[in-house]
């Protein structure tokens, strides 16, 4: 008998942030209204801060934390990554150091972090992400030869590729061809954040508020997501993709006030994303 197939899996997890002041800044939602409704959405937990409460909440629903957090220095590594670990989350990205961070400096920064996640048992991953040390392709990169060649071990890594989108001016139909480096790192990521966007644009909206894909969405979702899924996937084996629809609410420096409803732009790129994940992996 032939043996069944092991396929990957994925989880949407919905950004904390995309909540933010919702349904109004006046009266948003208290946390466990905010949990239930990310349930009812069909998400399978939230990306958010180290908030035991959250955490808690989300448990008691069924539901997964994902974590992100700023690390500056190596005695802020253990402290802040104990704290993913005690609200209940294995994932935790990390944005490190500052812009203006020296790779030789950043490096042990990074070291620390990897060391504390794996000392407590969570896995953190640096992050590809603007005002870091790892705001453009060229110092991300740097950081995981340093990181490699220091170590002898790959660094772990969340690629946010909207960032570097931007930096590089990319052209529609060239999204995934220039952004796919390092696909060894890639393809061990666990943790991913999915932001659409052009090459002038960091956010771009999912919809046009009335139902109908954006067209800078459709562009992005098969230039893009399509290709990056794929490429993930293949050689996952039984491996889980924690995928975040990173979409920044109003206010946030990422949606304009053209924008529609971020929660609910959020919800159709989530079921986007599941559409194009059935297709590769069916």
């Amino acid at each position: 008998m032939a043996k069944k197939k092991v396929k990957p899996t994925l989880k949407v997890m919905a950004a904390d942030w995309s909540l933010r002041g919702y349904p109004t800044e006046k009266r948003p939602w208290a946390i466990e209204t905010k949990v239930k409704k990310v349930k009812e959405a069909g998400f399978d937990g939230m990306s958010s801060g180290s908030d035991p409460r959250l955490g808690e909440a989300l448990a008691k629903h069924g539901l997964e934390l994902v974590g992100g957090v700023d690390v500056g220095s190596i005695k802020e590594a253990g402290p802040k990554m104990k704290a993913f670990k005690e609200a209940g989350a294995i994932h935790v990205n990390v944005q490190l150091c500052d812009h203006d961070t020296p790779t030789r400096d950043a490096l042990p920064v990074a070291r620390a972090v990897i060391q504390a996640g794996d000392d407590l048992g969570i896995k953190p991953a640096i992050e590809v992400h603007r005002d870091t040390c790892t705001e453009t392709p060229e110092k991300a990169f740097a950081l995981a030869s340093a990181y490699e060649k220091r170590y002898k071990r790959k660094l772990r890594m969340n690629f946010d590729h909207s960032h570097p989108a931007i930096i590089k001016q990319i052209r529609p139909g060239t999204f995934w061809k220039r952004l796919s480096e390092r696909l060894d790192l890639w393809k061990m990521s666990e943790l991913i954040h999915f932001r659409p966007f052009t090459g002038s644009h960091c956010q771009t909206p999912v919809t046009d508020g009335k139902g109908k894909l954006d067209r800078d969405f459709v562009i992005w979702r098969d230039d893009y997501l399509e290709l990056a899924m794929a490429a993930w996937v293949k050689g996952a084996g039984s491996r889980t993709l924690y995928a975040v629809p990173e979409l920044g609410p109003q206010g946030s420096g990422y949606a304009l006030a053209c924008f529609p409803d971020i929660w609910l732009d959020a919800i159709r790129q989530k079921d986007e994303m599941r559409k194009i994940w059935r297709k590769i992996t069916r």
